[in-house]
């Protein structure tokens, strides 16, 4: 039998992007896709633009939610991994080359490419964003509707 730890890897694992949401200052609500890779499913990395929607929520509200989960699938039978956790820019420049590390390798196991500190810096246009998941749930498929459980991507 497989477990929700298993299963929760293997969503994260298998799919690109993740809905990130925010929520600016007054508490108005964003989501976004963003291309992300992560570390031990606890930390999530992404690059974007300093200007737009989600990362100057970011910088005012860092609260955020996260959603991984595989839209092609056929109806009731989906499922997805569900977080909440802190993001926040990237400026420590350790801490943004070990994420390059991090994102780089899946970005190339994608087809993309390698990232440089280069690419996140100065007047690239492109900034490092990591998010700190506190927590994962997924829905339970008891028969209950929208029945959530918590669940440990490292334990099977």
């Amino acid at each position: 039998m497989t477990g929700r730890g298993e299963i929760a890897r293997g969503i994260v694992d298998g799919n690109r992007y993740m809905v990130l949401a925010t929520a600016d200052a007054d508490g108005r609500p964003w989501g976004s896709p963003v291309y992300f890779a992560h570390e031990r499913y606890r930390e999530f990395f992404w690059v974007s633009s300093p200007e737009v929607t989600h990362s100057r929520n970011i910088a005012v509200r860092p609260q955020v939610g996260i959603s991984v989960f595989d839209s092609s699938v056929p109806i009731s039978t989906g499922q997805a991994v569900y977080m909440a956790g802190a993001a926040e820019e990237v400026v420590d420049e350790a801490a943004a080359e070990h994420a390059l590390e991090v994102f780089s390798r899946r970005s190339v196991e994608h087809g993309g490419r390698v990232w440089t500190l280069d690419d996140v810096r100065g007047g690239s246009g492109i900034r490092l964003y990591r998010a700190v998941a506190d927590g994962h749930s997924m829905l339970a498929k008891d028969g209950k509707p929208d029945h959530r459980v918590s669940v440990d991507p490292l334990r099977p």
